[in-house]
């Protein structure tokens, strides 16, 4: 038996449809996947093609382009490499 699974591109407010076709949820990639024993031609809509880039679209609340600059002319952004009280 083929263990494979072909990963779905699925938004929050369609998971229920594919959930309902078979599709599973794969907790560790945080992807719905279609398991080999069932037809892919379902889900069709939804297949992440092997070559083809996943399309991410940015949060409502981001606009694109958009640059914000710090009030204070002295600040200094924190990079993580060091602790900002040292």
């Amino acid at each position: 038996m083929n263990n494979t699974k072909t990963y779905l591109n699925v938004s929050y407010a369609q998971k229920d449809a594919v959930k309902s076709l078979g599709a599973r949820w794969d907790p560790t990639n945080k992807k719905w996947y279609v398991p080999a024993n069932i037809d892919l031609t379902l889900f069709a809509a939804w297949r992440i093609e092997s070559g083809e880039p996943e399309i991410k679209t940015l949060p409502s609340n981001t606009a694109a382009g958009v640059i914000t600059y710090p009030a204070d002319k002295n600040f200094v952004a924190y990079d993580g490499q060091v602790p900002p009280w040292d």
